[in-house]
């Protein structure tokens, strides 16, 4: 593996790759963990557009609820990478694999 030095490409030395492959692994490691957390900035965002509906003096439909829950449910079973981005997936600005807000109060 190369690296620059003032411009010019020269030869990691084993020091630098073994604190590489130590980085890459790291980053591999940490990677579900940081894309969930992404998934539930997101998630809890749609919940957050709806909370004003759990309030006492609200009577909430059950299309609502049914809505809230699936947000809820939706980091559940997700053990993979593959599984984050398949949720995280977009189309035209909005995210296709996530629940899908009822129309209307």
């Amino acid at each position: 593996m190369k690296k620059l030095v003032n411009g010019i490409e020269m030869d990691m030395t084993p020091e630098e790759l073994a604190q590489r492959e130590k980085d890459i692994q790291a980053y591999k490691d940490n990677e579900l963990n940081d894309k969930m957390n992404k998934l539930r900035f997101f998630r809890n965002n749609f919940l957050a557009e709806t909370d004003w509906m759990a309030y006492s003096d609200v009577t909430m439909g059950d299309n609502w609820k049914t809505y809230r829950q699936q947000l809820r449910d939706l980091p559940s079973g997700i053990n993979t990478v593959e599984k984050v981005d398949e949720k995280l997936k977009m189309e035209d600005g909005k995210f296709i694999n996530f629940p899908i807000k009822p129309s209307g109060e």
